[in-house]
């Protein structure tokens, strides 16, 4: 993958390189960029916003499947604010911290306060 980058008025190119296990009749330029977007939408949309929004990365959780059930509750309150139409995640883990209550309208509850 080669792409080229201008910032600040300055060009830069980088080039970046993958492995892949389809078959050359299946891995035309279409399909392999396909592949590679699809990579990075996942990588930007979900693990970056687990480690800058839950500090992920920072965790010191590591014994037994602790990991992944952390990791699983993150997923839900991230698709719940995706799906509620949240934009900016950090700012919500901020507003739903200090109205918990407010959380119960994601999934469509009443709220009573």
């Amino acid at each position: 993958m080669e792409r080229t980058r201008r910032r600040k008025g300055r060009e830069t190119v980088e080039r970046a390189y993958a492995i892949t296990s389809l078959p050359p009749e299946r891995a035309d330029a279409a399909r392999l960029l396909e592949i590679w977007r699809g990579h990075w939408r996942i990588e930007n949309g979900l693990h970056w916003v687990r480690d800058v929004a839950f500090g992920e990365d920072q965790s010191r959780v590591r014994t037994e499947s602790a990991p992944q059930l952390l990791a699983a509750l993150r997923n839900l309150v991230i698709w719940m604010l995706r799906l509620g139409g949240v934009k900016n995640i950090s700012a919500a883990l901020r507003h739903y911290g200090w109205k918990p209550w407010e959380t119960l309208t994601l999934i469509g509850l009443p709220t009573y306060n």
